[in-house]
């Protein structure tokens, strides 16, 4: 994302080089050996990352609204503008706090309103189910946060998630601690102390800066488009499972969808329509749709059982499944085309799942 989208270095608070994965008991694997010196997964805070990117679109001529989008009227006939209702925080000096009601008129909506669309209710793009992300960003002591300099953790087991996984990852100078889930998110608190109790050893002594929870889209919307209006990012539900990753994609969503719209409006000299648009979802599916199906599928086969994550985590030991795993990563494809690499992993997991479902699960270790 940093090359694509021509970010600079400063706004990467941490360059992780290194992955723990940490089983149900407690069984690390230490990941990352398959990358190369260049190669890195950013860590950022979405306060610094979101300013900049806000900052950068005013000084290329976006016009900036500090507003609250309230809703909108869809046009009854053919070409016929939409109009927007916001509240505008940026007008009257005593109106600051609750904003002055405006309206906008414009030809074309991308809703990038995130999981919580007010435009996908507004277009009709239906409902999807949902996880509930939760973490606590922590400072913790020096000698702590010197482990977490370019590393992150990921730990899984029914304690810290019944359907997903729990993290470390370390930012500026701090860790986000943090779990989700879909199938119980009544029980997020009990998963988040879960981590906590987890991970302790190495965040004894943290002190909580800023808790912060959001709704993570588990499936693309049923409608995406509508007339001349498109939703993007999570607002379209451009979430992956297993890595439950969704900046990238929200960016390069917005990105494809208006390099569609300029080239098929002729750069501004025609009108275009739903069907423009489609051709932008077209696009979209045949580039990423087999990566979210291959990842909604490991997702079932190894975040389900403890016995399942256990030969996860084993399976994380193999260099092959390091570099394929890194490469889908940071490359945003599904990897793997070396087909004995393929057929061996696939044997190695169906071992490893009837091992880990027929055996007394081991001892709980301690983490160091």
């Amino acid at each position: 994302m940093l090359e694509e989208f021509d970010l600079p270095k400063n706004i990467v608070d941490r360059e992780v080089k290194k992955m723990t994965m940490i089983s149900p008991t407690n069984k690390e694997v230490q990941i990352g050996q398959t990358l190369k010196d260049h190669e890195y997964i950013g860590m950022v805070r979405r306060e610094v990352l979101d300013d900049f990117l806000r900052n950068r679109a005013a000084e290329n001529g976006a016009q900036l609204i500090n507003g609250l989008f309230l809703g909108m009227q869809l046009p009854q006939k053919t070409g016929e503008s939409y109009v927007l209702t916001y509240n505008d925080y940026n007008s009257a000096e005593g109106a600051s706090r609750t904003g002055e009601k405006k309206t906008l008129e414009v030809d074309v909506v991308i809703g990038a309103d995130g999981a919580n669309s007010r435009v996908a209710k507004d277009i009709g793009a239906g409902d999807y189910e949902y996880a509930i992300a939760f973490q606590e960003r922590m400072r913790i002591p020096d000698d702590k946060m010197e482990y977490y300099k370019d590393r992150a953790e990921m730990y899984v087991g029914e304690d810290v998630s019944p359907d997903f996984y729990a993290w470390v990852f370390p930012k500026c100078d701090h860790v986000a601690v943090g779990t989700g889930t879909v199938i119980d998110k009544k029980g997020i608190q009990r998963y988040q102390q879960g981590i906590r109790d987890r991970a302790a050893p190495r965040i004894a002594g943290g002190e909580v800066l800023r808790v912060e929870a959001h709704p993570i889209p588990e499936h693309p919307r049923p409608r995406r488009v509508n007339n001349r209006a498109a939703l993007i990012g999570d607002a379209a539900g451009y979430v992956t499972k297993c890595s439950g990753e969704g900046i990238y994609f929200a960016a390069k969503s917005g990105r494809m969808c208006a390099e569609r719209i300029l080239i098929n409006s002729e750069y501004g000299t025609r009108m275009i329509d739903e069907h423009d648009l489609k051709q932008h979802i077209r696009e979209w599916d045949a580039k990423y749709g087999a990566t979210y199906l291959v990842l909604d599928l490991l997702q079932k086969v190894f975040y389900t059982t403890d016995a399942q994550r256990e030969s996860f985590v084993e399976l994380c030991e193999e260099e092959y499944v390091q570099r394929v795993t890194f490469d889908s990563y940071l490359y945003k494809t599904v990897q793997g085309n070396n087909p004995i690499g393929d057929l061996k992993l696939g044997w190695q997991t169906l071992a490893s799942l009837w091992k880990n479902e027929n055996k007394v699960p081991d001892e709980m270790r301690t983490l160091v």
